[in-house]
């Protein structure tokens, strides 16, 4: 084949060259309007649940840590393994995070909540409870999902201990090695 008529024939199937200003702009969807549209027909997962009496309830969980939350309009106690959650729970940072979920929607004092939780520690029992209460406020009002999940409170943690391993002294650790 001849180069000189390989060159005609791409030449003549080239596109006409358009002036840039009525190519359509490129944008990185910053600052598009339409670029952030709900979707209209969107329905969130509600995990938590109400039953005939008027309690919501939700199941969290964090590491090896269960909780099971009761929430019902009330007076403001709040009650963890059937004690004071200001004496269960012995960290501050623990007890402020506890509460986020009700600062959020704006049910401090107005809520009586009761958690049982077992297993894992101090800290994954909070997170525990503070999922379990986020589910329970969802299911108790689902238009509060929003809030919530831009506050990040409906997330689950899935973050576990690594296993044993045979032969390892703990997950990745190995016995020392002895030259001699």
């Amino acid at each position: 084949m001849d180069p000189a008529q390989n060159t005609e024939s791409t030449d003549a199937t080239a596109a006409p060259e358009m002036p840039s200003s009525s190519l359509p702009e490129l944008t990185l969807g910053s600052g598009a309007p339409g670029a952030a549209v709900a979707d209209p027909n969107y329905q969130p997962m509600i995990r938590g649940k109400v039953d005939r009496f008027g309690v919501a309830m939700g199941t969290g969980r964090r590491k090896t840590s269960v909780a099971r939350v009761r929430i019902k309009e009330g007076n403001g106690a709040f009650l963890v393994n059937g004690r004071q959650m200001e004496e269960y729970l012995a960290v501050q940072r623990d007890r402020e995070s506890v509460m986020v979920p009700l600062k959020v929607v704006g049910k401090v004092g107005a809520v009586d909540i009761s958690v049982r939780v077992d297993g894992g520690g101090t800290t994954g029992q909070a997170g525990a409870i503070i999922l379990g209460i986020a589910r329970a406020l969802q299911g108790m009002n689902s238009s509060w999902h929003g809030a919530l999940a831009e506050a990040g409170l409906l997330t689950r943690d899935d973050r576990m201990v690594e296993r044993k391993k045979y032969g390892r002294r703990k997950a990745r650790r190995s016995y020392q090695f002895s030259k001699r």
